[in-house]
């Protein structure tokens, strides 16, 4: 007697039906690379970053923004086009942003958007990051202060004043 999966191993009736090794899949047609850039903007350099960062282009991730801090100690993070980010990324994220402060420089995050980088808001660092809406926001925020200090909620920090009527600015009397 033959066993069924021999039996039905011809062409058209196998488990893997019409799989040929030599061709990419559907899935490896659908997952593409990310990419990335680098274009300088006056003293400071954009990376951009185009589809998903993951535990498999987190290398290429670090030493494109290692070779961006080489490069200048002012650095913008465009994720504008991020589809997807895991904590393996987010971690590349936060040792670049760590090691350009911890020598004077600035990392700023440019675009992120909730749905694609939940990781960044799910372990509070988006509160802890400067972030900003665009690049040109970010960029125009370095220039003007001189940091990466990023505005609204959340951006105070303590010592800084606030605004009339919270703790530590005086009231608005009438007279």
């Amino acid at each position: 007697m033959v066993p069924a999966w021999e039996r039905d191993a011809r062409p058209g009736h196998t488990i893997l039906g019409d799989y040929c090794p030599s061709k990419p899949s559907l899935w490896e047609r659908r997952v593409a690379e990310p990419r990335f850039s680098m274009e300088t903007r006056g003293a400071s350099v954009v990376v951009s970053v185009q589809g998903e960062l993951d535990v498999t282009s987190s290398q290429r991730f670090d030493d494109c923004l290692s070779e961006a801090a080489a490069a200048s100690d002012l650095v913008v993070l465009d994720m504008s086009a991020v589809d997807f980010m895991d904590t393996s990324a987010l971690a590349v994220i936060v040792a670049h942003w760590r090691r350009q402060a911890d020598e004077g420089g600035q990392f700023l995050l440019a675009g992120a958007r909730y749905r694609y980088t939940k990781a960044l808001w799910i372990t509070g660092l988006a509160d802890r990051l400067p972030m900003h809406d665009t690049v040109d926001e970010a960029l125009t925020t370095l220039a003007e202060t001189g940091s990466g200090a990023a505005s609204g909620p959340g951006a105070s920090e303590p010592g800084e004043p606030g605004k009339p009527g919270e703790p530590g600015e005086p009231e608005a009397t009438a007279g």
